[in-house]
């Protein structure tokens, strides 16, 4: 891993041709699977797979989970849990090719690291029971979802936006 950290980093993509490249996957990931692009759905499967290893019971008594899981369902039969792996898979790939991997927690000065990993996980716990609750992260809601003009999707952009810049405006000190 030492390695890794002495490489000098590439300079990151030019933002308009990632925009292009990321509007040309979307619409290749709706022209070869049907659905678009997310990543809530696909964790989501990948957790009531390993519910249905511990807990069946609970999956044969849960309507919502009972059309993921389940006697002869597989929850992990589903492009998006396969978009999330090849997602992990090429960003470690990309970190690798590019010199930007390295463990380290990106923080303010006044703040501890125990403490910005623990606003970390409250924050992704919030992200995962909203994006479920949404039903669709930002990536499957807002660039999915707004791609094929849904109504709730346009909804949610907005709502995103201001909720982060109004949040953020009590969390900024930590960055300071």
């Amino acid at each position: 891993m030492q390695a890794l950290t002495k490489k000098e980093p590439k300079p990151y993509a030019n933002p308009y041709l990632a925009g292009v490249l990321l509007g040309v996957v979307l619409f290749t990931a709706f022209f070869l699977t049907g659905d678009g692009l997310g990543s809530s759905g696909g964790l989501n499967r990948v957790l009531v797979f390993l519910e249905d290893i511990f807990a069946a019971d609970h999956i044969n008594r849960t309507p919502y989970l009972i059309t993921m899981a389940g006697g002869a369902r597989n929850p992990l039969d589903n492009s998006f849990v396969w978009l999330g792996f090849g997602t992990l898979i090429g960003g470690f790939a990309s970190g690798l090719i590019h010199g930007r991997v390295r463990l380290e927690t990106n923080k303010g000065p006044r703040i501890t690291n125990p403490t910005r990993w623990m606003m970390a996980l409250a924050g992704g716990i919030l992200m995962g029971y909203g994006s479920r609750f949404a039903r669709g992260c930002t990536s499957g809601q807002g660039l999915s979802g707004a791609s094929v003009l849904s109504v709730g999707s346009w909804a949610f952009l907005p709502a995103v936006f201001i909720g982060a810049y109004a949040f953020a405006y009590f969390l900024r000190r930590l960055w300071r």
